[in-house]
């Protein structure tokens, strides 16, 4: 099987859930703690072995790929100043000269066309796509990792998946499920928002995906689905029958970061993890009931 070399994060959008803020913040700098959206999508990517990103940008977004140059002056303070651990926590973020490239998605048609952007890149490889506001977070075994890992033995295409409530499945894409063993689940189909009470299933399609290179070819087609947009997961539906197609359940927490709701509650749940600022945070909540 081919290794999954390189990463695909549509960061195009707009981010009108969160104006004013986004008016001059990309929506994908957005902190949760300390680090920003796109960085715990990166990180999730390096450590499944992926050394090479391309993010799929919009006009008006150059700060996402300035986030990964060397901030030559505030190294050079930090070090004249003696800050070691600050150092030591941009070190740990920064990406090696040529890992990062960028691609200008010209019009918003959908994560389709989003994905597409980025064909002469990625070529005849197999490639995977992170949606960096849906943090899917399990730092023991993180989920694209996990997906690397049954890619290698599966070989073809696989998506993330988690289980949500009946009342939900009209919000996701919903596999149609065949054969399973343990985490893997055999996808049958695919259906993108399906009508209240219609699902083939539960599990939904959580924003990482493992693709091979064929879906740039049904992508380049431009057939417009939902919304008028060419979807990602039509493009993948053609690919059932042809290739093998699987779901990975994954266990860990998802915080939809795309909804203010959600990211209040990712920072939240990530802050009483953390050992430095983790007892603070929980002390408050326990003196401000709601």
């Amino acid at each position: 099987m081919s290794a999954i070399e390189i990463a695909v994060l549509p960061v195009g959008g707009m981010g009108t859930r969160f104006l004013p803020a986004t008016k001059s913040v990309a929506k994908e700098l957005l902190p949760v703690v300390d680090r920003p959206l796109l960085q715990y999508a990166v990180d999730e990517a390096r450590a499944a072995g992926i050394e090479q990103f391309v993010l799929i940008t919009a006009r008006g977004k150059a700060s996402l790929a300035d986030y990964f140059d060397v901030a030559g002056e505030l190294v050079q303070t930090l070090a004249e100043r003696g800050k070691t651990q600050e150092l030591e926590v941009l070190a740990a973020a920064q990406l090696p000269p040529g890992a990062v490239m960028t691609v200008r998605q010209q019009q918003p048609l959908g994560l389709g066309h989003a994905v597409w952007c980025a064909r002469n890149i990625v070529g005849r490889r197999p490639f995977a796509v992170l949606l960096p506001d849906e943090l899917l977070w399990d730092p023991a075994a993180p989920c694209l990792k996990q997906m690397v890992e049954a890619h290698a033995r599966l070989g073809g295409n696989l998506v993330a998946t988690m289980e949500v409530p009946a009342e939900e499945t009209h919000r996701y894409g919903i596999v149609s499920p065949g054969r399973s063993d343990g985490l893997i689940t055999e996808v049958r189909g695919l259906v993108e928002k399906p009508a209240p009470g219609t699902a083939p299933s539960r599990l939904a399609v959580v924003g990482r995906y493992i693709l091979e290179p064929e879906v740039m070819d049904e992508l380049g087609k431009g057939r417009r689905g939902a919304g008028g947009e060419i979807q990602l997961t039509d493009a993948m539906a053609e690919l059932i029958g042809r290739q093998p197609f699987h779901a990975l359940t994954f266990t860990g927490k998802r915080f939809d970061c795309g909804d203010k709701s959600g990211h209040v509650i990712a920072n939240v749940a990530l802050a009483l993890e953390r050992p430095d600022i983790g007892p603070a945070v929980r002390a408050w909540l326990a003196a401000n009931p709601a």
